[in-house]
């Protein structure tokens, strides 16, 4: 390894520093808590399944918010009978909701893995 470019520390030059045992102490704790932190964030980003259950939570609001968007939309351009359909639709699907999730969870899964083949 070179080091150009690089300025080499006393000690790494060979000159002798004495240090003081508290700033040693309080570099040491610095240092873990540095450790520690990057340790919790490396520790998010490997948890898959809470990464993935975020994501289908997220896809559920989406989904739920673009639902209701429709909902309004289809209310105002359609006949009653066509909004009777749309209420039965969303009741199954309130009334079945782990194929919904499971398709949400398929769908975030897909991406996250999409994300980490980067």
């Amino acid at each position: 390894m070179s080091n150009s470019g690089k300025e080499k520390s006393p000690t790494a030059a060979g000159a002798k520093t004495t240090r003081d045992p508290e700033e040693i102490r309080s570099d040491i704790e610095q240092t873990r808590e540095e450790l520690g932190e990057t340790v919790a964030a490396v520790a998010g980003k490997a948890d898959v399944k809470h990464q993935a259950q975020a994501k289908a939570d997220e896809l559920k609001d989406q989904v739920g918010g673009k639902a209701k968007e429709l909902r309004e939309k289809a209310e105002e351009i359609t006949p009653d009978s066509a909004g009777k359909g749309i209420e039965q639709a969303q009741q199954v699907a309130q009334q079945n909701p782990v194929p919904l999730a499971l398709g949400g969870t398929f769908l975030a899964g897909f991406m996250l893995g999409r994300l980490f083949s980067r």
